[in-house]
């Protein structure tokens, strides 16, 4: 099980940094039209594996009233992360919030991936299947953000080899926090689920407050049935993996 892990958060940080490396050498028309279609991608994979597959995971090991609690616990607590820059999702060069905050981007986004570790740990913990579609999910929604990661930075007069160099050192955090997280849960088995309840919390949290939001901005009849489409795509691709075997 620990290969397991170990090789869903390398590919996780790996996949990441080097998807959105080869999205910035895109000419920048194609790629401002491509990024919305990724996190349309990206917020169904991370609705379908909260609902198919954390929460039910979640639901089967403990009280329904304490997992419930605890997902909306989570919502808030990552409410008030993002408040302090910890958790925050940036899919341009012109995010309000973080248009001169190089360094404090990196801690951030260092920080989101410890979490996205543990997240995949859990999730295996549960069933490979289950680590399997969170692995993927923590992939699709990584890649849009770290395109506007590189996007913020090189604003911030950091070169191309030093942001990319910079970018992988921080997404390399979650493989820590995913083997800690094993080893961790493996001596407290009755943590799993609100861990996986947590894990939910920050999907269904990035979903619905970072990566739906950003797609209102297009609001044409084609970009709306194209959204819903790679939307609904999302949610299939973790149904697939989740209950195809």
């Amino acid at each position: 099980m620990l290969l397991w892990i170990i090789g869903f958060s390398v590919l996780g940080s790996i996949g990441a940094v080097a998807g959105a490396a080869l999205m910035l050498l895109l000419p920048e028309g194609i790629r401002r039209k491509l990024v919305p279609c990724l996190v349309s991608y990206a917020a169904g994979t991370l609705l379908g594996a909260a609902f198919l597959g954390m929460m039910p995971a979640s639901l089967g090991l403990a009280p329904a009233t304490t997992i419930m609690a605890t997902v909306l616990t989570g919502i808030v607590l990552f409410f008030v992360l993002e408040k302090f820059v910890l958790w925050r999702h940036c899919h341009d060069s012109e995010c309000e919030v973080h248009g001169h905050a190089g360094p404090l981007i990196l801690i951030g986004d260092a920080f989101h991936n410890f979490v996205d570790g543990i997240v995949i740990a859990a999730a295996f913990l549960a069933s490979i299947p289950l680590g399997i579609a969170a692995a993927l999910a923590v992939i699709a929604h990584e890649v849009p953000q770290e395109i506007g990661d590189f996007a913020i930075l090189l604003d911030n007069g950091y070169g191309r080899v030093k942001a990319l160099v910079l970018n992988g050192l921080s997404a390399a955090a979650t493989l820590p926090g995913a083997i800690m997280a094993y080893y961790w849960l493996g001596e407290t088995e009755e943590a799993v689920p609100y861990i996986l309840a947590l894990s939910a919390a920050s999907f269904i949290y990035i979903a619905v407050a970072d990566l739906i939001p950003a797609l209102h901005r297009q609001v044409t009849f084609a970009a709306s049935l194209r959204q819903l489409v790679l939307l609904l795509a999302g949610i299939a691709t973790i149904a697939f993996f989740h209950f195809g075997g």
